[in-house]
């Protein structure tokens, strides 16, 4: 059974929805922000790799395993994606870390920004090491 995508008029964001016939469905609302205002779009396939090759790729290329012992921030992208077994978008918040590692931001400061936004300060109290 496939899965469509849809993309949100309103918040721009990717709506999947698994259907149980290969008609999709009639109308559908964004799962972000409930809104009906959306139009299909065209989506990649899935294709099923072993852990193992998934590595071997990755660390069978000496020029990403370089850039990533020298904190790369862009190796990390590539890197990211790699495992994932594709490029695409995650979700938003995947996809703005990844920009910003990709533009060459440093991983800590975007790490630091990351828990700020989404988790409030920086702070450790209370958790236990």
């Amino acid at each position: 059974m496939p899965i469509y995508e849809f993309g949100c008029k309103s918040c721009k964001r990717k709506t999947s929805v698994f259907v149980r016939s290969f008609s999709p469905p009639a109308q559908v609302v964004c799962s972000k922000c409930g809104n009906s205002d959306t139009v299909r779009i065209f989506s990649t396939f899935a294709r099923v790799k072993t852990d193992q090759d998934v590595y071997e790729s990755v660390l069978g290329d000496s020029q990403l395993v370089n850039r990533m012992m020298a904190n790369d921030p862009s190796a990390l992208v590539e890197w990211s994606r790699r495992m994932e077994g594709s490029s695409m978008e995650k979700d938003s918040e995947y996809g703005e870390v990844l920009e910003k590692l990709q533009s060459g931001e440093d991983w800590g400061k975007v790490a630091g920004e990351f828990q700020e936004s989404h988790f409030g300060g920086g702070d450790d109290s209370g958790m236990e090491d």
